[in-house]
C-alpha cells in the first residue's frame, strides 16, 4: 500500500506507457489509413531509453508523434539546478509522454499534450518530486464553439480538483506558451502546470492522470468536425506559415525541449515535435478583413472561452 506521499514511480510509468498506447491506437483509428511505428532506443550513454510512436503521412494526420521516455542521471546538467540549488548532487529520473499532432487539413488544429513526473533522490533526504504537463491548441482557422469546446473539457479534467484549479493552469498556460518576440500566443491555450506536488503524491498522480485522460476528449471531437472542409492553397500556405511560430517557439522557449537537449536525450525523440513542411516569409501581414487576420485579432488574445 502505498502512502499518501511516497512516489510510486513504477505505477506512473505503466500509467504513461498505457497512455501513450491508447492515444496511437485512438488517433490511428481517426485517421484510418497510416498506423504508427514503433522505435524503441537506449540513451547512448545509458540512464534509461523511450519508446517513439510516429504515423506520416495518414488521410488527417500529416504528422503525429507521441513519444514516450524514461531517463536516470547520477546529476542534472547545470542548467537545471541553477534555479533548484538543492537537487545540485542527486540522482534523477525524469518520465514523461510528450506529443504533438499536425494534420494537413488547415481547419483542424495542431495539439500538443504533454505529462510527466520528475523525482530526484539522495540516501540521507527525502526525495524530491513533481509532476508537470498541460495540453494546448493551435488553431490556423479559429472557431468560437472549438475554442469552448476544448476549454470545457480542459475543466472537467480539473473540477475534481479544486474550484481554482482550471483557472489558474488556464493562465499559466497563456503566459506559457508566449512567443515574446512576436508578442502573440501560440495558440488558444488550455492548460499548463509544472512543479505540482501539493497535496502528496497520490492526488498530484491523479490530478496528472486526469489531464492525460481528458486529452483526446478534447481534440478528436474537433478533428472530427474539420477534417472534411474543402481547403485550396491559399489555405494549406497560410498553415505552412504559422506552423513557423510553432517550429520558433519549441526551439526557443519549451523547457522540455532545452531539458532533453541539456541532458544528452535523443535528438530525433525531441525534435518529432516540429511539422514536417513549413513555411517563413519575409514581414508577412493578413489582408485586412480576412479568415486569416481574424486568427490573430480575435483567437491569438488571451480569452475566457468559458465566460
Amino acid at each position: 500500500m502505498n502512502s499518501n506521499n511516497t512516489p510510486d514511480v513504477s505505477a506512473v510509468k505503466q500509467y504513461l506507457l498505457n497512455l501513450q498506447e491508447d492515444i496511437c491506437s485512438q488517433l490511428a483509428a481517426e485517421d484510418g489509413t497510416e498506423t504508427f511505428i514503433r522505435d524503441e532506443w537506449q540513451r547512448e550513454h545509458g540512464g534509461g531509453g523511450g519508446l517513439t510512436r510516429v504515423l506520416s503521412n495518414g488521410a488527417v494526420f500529416e504528422q503525429a508523434g507521441v513519444n514516450f521516455s524514461h531517463v536516470q542521471g547520477k546529476e542534472l546538467p547545470a542548467s537545471a539546478t541553477a534555479h533548484r540549488p538543492e537537487l545540485a548532487g542527486r540522482e534523477f529520473e525524469a518520465m514523461g509522454v510528450s506529443l504533438v499532432i499536425h494534420p494537413h487539413n488547415p481547419y483542424v488544429p495542431t495539439s500538443h499534450a504533454n505529462i510527466r513526473f520528475f523525482i530526484a533522490t539522495r540516501e540521507d533526504s527525502d526525495p524530491i518530486w513533481w509532476f508537470g504537463g498541460g495540453f494546448d491548441l493551435t488553431p490556423y482557422y479559429g472557431h468560437r464553439e472549438d475554442c469552448v469546446h476544448w476549454h470545457s473539457v480542459a475543466k472537467q479534467a480539473c473540477e475534481p480538483f479544486g474550484a481554482n484549479v482550471y483557472p489558474r493552469y488556464k493562465k499559466w498556460c497563456d503566459e506559457y506558451f508566449f512567443l515574446k518576440h512576436r508578442n502573440e500566443p501560440r495558440g488558444i491555450g488550455g492548460l499548463f502546470f509544472d512543479d505540482l506536488n501539493e497535496g502528496g503524491f497520490d492526488h498530484c498522480f491523479a490530478f496528472m492522470q486526469s489531464v492525460g485522460d481528458h486529452y483526446l476528449k478534447a481534440y478528436l471531437p474537433v478533428v472530427q468536425k474539420r477534417k472534411d472542409i474543402e481547403y485550396g492553397e491559399r489555405e494549406r500556405s497560410f498553415q505552412l506559415y504559422r506552423r513557423g511560430r510553432y517550429v520558433e517557439f519549441n526551439l526557443v522557449y519549451d523547457r522540455g525541449t532545452l531539458f532533453g537537449l541539456q541532458t544528452g536525450g535523443r535528438t530525433e525523440s525531441i525534435l518529432m515535435s516540429l511539422p514536417p513542411v513549413v513555411n517563413w516569409r519575409y514581414n508577412w501581414k493578413p489582408e485586412a478583413g480576412s479568415a486569416e487576420a481574424e486568427l490573430y485579432e480575435v483567437y491569438l488574445k488571451p480569452t475566457d472561452w468559458l465566460a
